[in-house]
């Protein structure tokens, strides 16, 4: 990958005084055409480098090859480090880059850098839970090469009812929640996100991203995941709860749960959000000891059945089966 040589080529300047696209070429194993690319854009991206014209010309770093190529702190880099880390999710080539990065640093930051990486375990499953190791969906490094070179991508992609089709996007970002990737892509329907394991092809073209001005990542993300919710849990409950249940509440619905002010009984209102009556009922009749719900009729009516099925089934003794001693 791209990033992976313009690490190199850092590494190259900073060992020796000056190079030639000629000698970056022979050590890359690259043309020399690209060479000279990799030198160019690393001048154009504020790498103080800089080119010597005429014979016994080349690229040199400015003030000499000490100079630190990363311009990180002490700490920035023991944060970059950490969060690339042995149990971290970074990629395969993220993590080689970076440990070709921690040659450019000084001397006493290596060391913190180094141990960084190996200083924190990150355990994403819950107790009880199957150990399932997530992998990296096929095509996530080809799509977020396309993401940073700003290139269009002919995109293959299989819905959830398993219907291929066949589109051009114009790659924005790539965004993981919990395991699984995304895209963030604009199309010629508006702005769409395409889950990366349904990608079943992905040909990048070498026509550039039209890529809004104004736009965020994180914040387009933040609005999709709230039209997701959304469309998820389209009903809203409200209740009222007692103040040593709130907790249970939260523990229970997590973000599905929004807590208002106190009643003037001295519980508390909330407004729990779920798929439809029928759940929602389930779910809080197992709270009902703290949660009395107020609306919508709907559910209210579906907890007096499931709390009258309930008396029938276990509220009488049960009578046979056992054994009797004379």
């Amino acid at each position: 990958m791209r990033f992976d040589r313009l690490v190199a080529v850092l590494l190259l300047l900073q060992r020796r005084e000056q190079v030639t696209a000629a000698e970056v070429s022979r050590e890359l194993d690259v043309s020399e055409r690209t060479a000279r690319r990799d030198l160019e854009a690393l001048a154009m991206a504020g790498v103080p480098v800089y080119s010597v014209r005429g014979r016994g010309g080349g690229w040199r770093l400015v003030g000499g090859a000490r100079t630190d190529l990363s311009g990180l702190t002490a700490s920035e880099a023991r944060a970059l480090f950490l969060a690339v880390g042995p149990a971290s999710g970074a990629t395969p080539a993220m993590k080689a880059a970076l440990r070709k990065l921690v040659h450019a640093l000084p001397k006493p930051f290596q060391v913190e850098a180094e141990a960084a990486a190996s200083s924190l375990v990150v355990d994403p499953q819950r107790w009880g839970a199957s150990r399932i190791e997530p992998r990296p969906p096929r095509f996530l490094d080809e799509l977020q090469d396309a993401v940073i070179r700003g290139v269009q991508v002919s995109l293959g992609y299989v819905d959830g009812k398993g219907v291929e089709t066949r589109r051009t996007v114009h790659p924005l970002g790539i965004v993981a929640k919990g395991p699984v990737w995304y895209l963030v892509s604009n199309t010629g329907t508006g702005r769409r996100v395409f889950r990366i394991d349904r990608v079943s092809s992905a040909d990048p073209t070498e026509n550039p991203v039209q890529r809004p001005g104004d736009f965020d990542l994180a914040e387009s993300w933040n609005e999709i995941a709230e039209e997701v919710d959304r469309k998820r849990t389209p009903l809203e409950v409200s209740a009222v709860c007692t103040p040593e249940g709130i907790g249970v509440l939260r523990m229970t619905l997590g973000d599905r749960l929004d807590v208002g002010g106190p009643t003037t009984d001295g519980r508390v209102a909330v407004v729990i959000r779920g798929p439809n009556e029928y759940i929602l009922a389930g779910e809080l009749s197992g709270l009902v000891e703290w949660v009395e719900v107020t609306a919508p009729p709907g559910v209210r009516d579906r907890m007096a059945s499931i709390g009258n099925a309930l008396v029938e089934r276990y509220g009488r003794p049960r009578t046979g089966g056992g054994l009797h001693s004379s």
